[in-house]
């Protein structure tokens, strides 16, 4: 609880300071959101310029739009996409790791990590605009971050996973992996629930303004993928090990609600629930892997249902996208594209093999900023001082050893009375 509350509070002052600037600072530039109102004001790159922008440059402590209705709005929903990341990786490394380096790492998500691909992708950067300079399609599209926020959440959960090291006793002297049972899961479902709910102001939200009709193709695909990846995940679960699980199935739902993220937009329903079956299938294949090969231990399976996922997602864009929405995204085809008029983001499905080595591209790049930076910063700062707490206290439990209080004082006394 103090993990994911923490990530909440520290993240936030670091997009506030920095994160928000980096990411949007120059978002007028080249794709100012006209739904939101108020006058431009984020209008200048830090890093690059043009079509070759790399980091924004105006807004740090929200001091350029302070007053600006816009922008205000913006990053009051923005900031939530950015605090999913921070969240997703306290499930790859909690029980673990001291509270210090988690500060850092939520401090690094939400001033440097999340925000530079953010830019380039949501920020008018670089990479939203290689459909002008490298005629690659519309140029990178994640219509509500299946990478921009959840692979970048879950490759970093990835890196940081395996610089902890797996938890005492999750692997056997065989070398076999040890399952450890979720501690109620009632929770587990419960949670899933929530995620889904929030997830109906995620994906639709993102039109940033409910006067976009695509709205409602846009909540309907998120559900049906949701269902179908929890389908495919169960029925999976159930061929291979001749039992549905519960956690597998929620993670499944999860694994199609991140997948359908990015082209939620521009798919039909039909290509909606394939995404979701191609992802509930690739969370159980990554949870697999993950523990079986890698010997990454990941408790709550996070870098396979939003890293691997949302991968998936970004690439499903270049494959399913059909047409129908998005004519003139990031400037490309506002008259007409592929011929015809008023037709918008297409992917190889239905004739635009550009936009899918695009998609393809930018899914693998965004896996490879997550990954690299976190390991690279985070490598250094274990090598200077271990992030890990010591084998006493992760035997005892973190609740007294780091924060003083224990999560279930009604257990605790019942073991001291039994002692």
């Amino acid at each position: 609880m103090m993990l994911n509350f923490a990530a909440y509070v520290f993240a936030f002052l670091a997009y506030y300071v920095a994160g928000f600037a980096f990411q949007f600072g120059a978002v007028a530039l080249n794709a100012a959101p006209a739904n939101l109102g108020g006058t431009p004001t984020l209008s200048r790159f830090l890093v690059g310029s043009g079509s070759w922008g790399f980091l924004g440059g105006k807004g740090f402590f929200l001091s350029g739009p302070a007053y600006d209705a816009g922008s205000l709005c913006l990053v009051l929903f923005e900031v939530v996409f950015m605090e999913t990341a921070g969240y997703i990786i306290v499930g790859a490394i909690c029980e673990r790791i001291t509270f210090w380096a988690f500060l850092l790492c939520e401090l690094f998500m939400g001033a440097i990590l999340y925000p530079i691909f953010g830019c380039w992708v949501w920020g008018g950067g670089w990479l939203s605009q290689v459909g002008t300079t490298m005629n690659l399609g519309h140029g990178y599209v994640d219509f509500a971050g299946s990478t921009v926020v959840h692979a970048v959440g879950g490759f970093a959960a990835m890196a940081l996973a395996i610089i902890l090291g797996p938890r005492l006793g999750k692997y056997g002297p065989d070398g076999k992996p040890r399952a450890f049972p979720a501690h109620n899961l009632a929770f587990v479902v419960t949670g899933t629930f929530i995620l889904l709910f929030g997830w109906m102001g995620f994906n639709p939200g993102s039109t940033l303004g409910s006067t976009d009709l695509r709205i409602s193709v846009v909540a309907v695909n998120t559900n049906l993928a949701a269902v179908a990846g929890s389908a495919s995940a169960m029925l999976f679960w159930y061929l291979r090990f001749g039992k549905p699980d519960i956690t597998m199935a929620c993670n499944g739902m999860l694994a199609g609600l991140v997948a359908i993220t990015a082209p939620c937009a521009f798919v039909s329903p039909n290509s909606a629930v394939a995404i979701g079956i191609l992802a509930g299938i690739l969370v159980c294949l990554g949870v697999l892997f993950n523990e079986r090969v890698l010997k990454v231990d990941d408790p709550c399976g996070a870098v396979s249902v939003h890293g691997f996922c949302g991968w998936l997602g970004a690439v499903s864009v270049g494959i399913f996208a059909d047409g129908t929405y998005g004519a003139g995204w990031n400037g490309i085809g506002a008259a007409s594209y592929l011929g015809q008029a008023g037709r918008g983001v297409t992917g190889l499905l239905h004739g635009d093999a550009r936009q899918f080595f695009c998609q393809l591209a930018g899914a693998t790049l965004c896996a490879v900023w997550a990954f690299g930076a976190t390991y690279v910063v985070f490598w250094t700062v274990n090598k200077v001082k271990s992030m890990r707490v010591t084998a006493d206290v992760e035997r005892e439990g973190l609740d007294m050893p780091q924060f003083g209080l224990v999560g279930y004082p009604e257990d605790a006394t019942a073991v001291t009375e039994a002692a």
